[in-house]
């Protein structure tokens, strides 16, 4: 991992899943933590236990854990969304105010997912076509080249 949006990325998804060990463990006692709800407390736990998974594969550089990291998330709080937000918000009525605080953690949650996959996908390729511009306009610039003369002499002469 050389970039620094990289290692944000991955503290980003560590501070989020904190935050959701703690409206987990608030939902075990029937607390809210501030209004924050697990909504599905069963997949909640699983899906704790899944990113831990993932974040080992993030730091990794691994493609795999990315997209588990995107295809989990996106279930659990795309479907909160699709479920709660949406038919409220198309109705016309006004969201509640717990409804919308849960829809902005959802949405905080799936764009945080979205940008760890792109970021390792955008990773793969650079390590595919590395670009290094200390050295690229010495090495691939023609005019640098070295010329041979046909004179010269090409022995390797060694010291003994």
């Amino acid at each position: 991992m050389k970039n620094l949006s990289s290692w944000l990325l991955v503290i980003f998804v560590f501070m989020f899943w904190v935050f959701r060990i703690i409206v987990a463990f608030q939902a075990q006692y029937d607390n809210d933590f501030g209004g924050f709800i697990a909504f599905n407390f069963n997949v909640e736990i699983i899906l704790l236990f899944v990113v831990i998974l993932c974040m080992i594969l993030i730091l990794r550089r691994k493609l795999l854990g990315g997209i588990i990291y995107l295809v989990s998330y996106g279930y659990y709080f795309g479907g909160y969304i699709l479920t709660n937000a949406f038919p409220l918000l198309f109705s016309g009525e006004q969201l509640p105010m717990s409804i919308l605080q849960n829809t902005m953690v959802a949405a905080v949650g799936l764009v945080i997912a979205i940008c760890v996959f792109f970021d390792l996908l955008i990773s793969r390729i650079r390590k595919k076509d590395p670009k290094d511009k200390k050295t690229d306009w010495f090495f691939q610039n023609e005019k640098y080249d070295r010329e041979y003369d046909e004179r010269a002499d090409r022995n390797q002469y060694k010291n003994y």
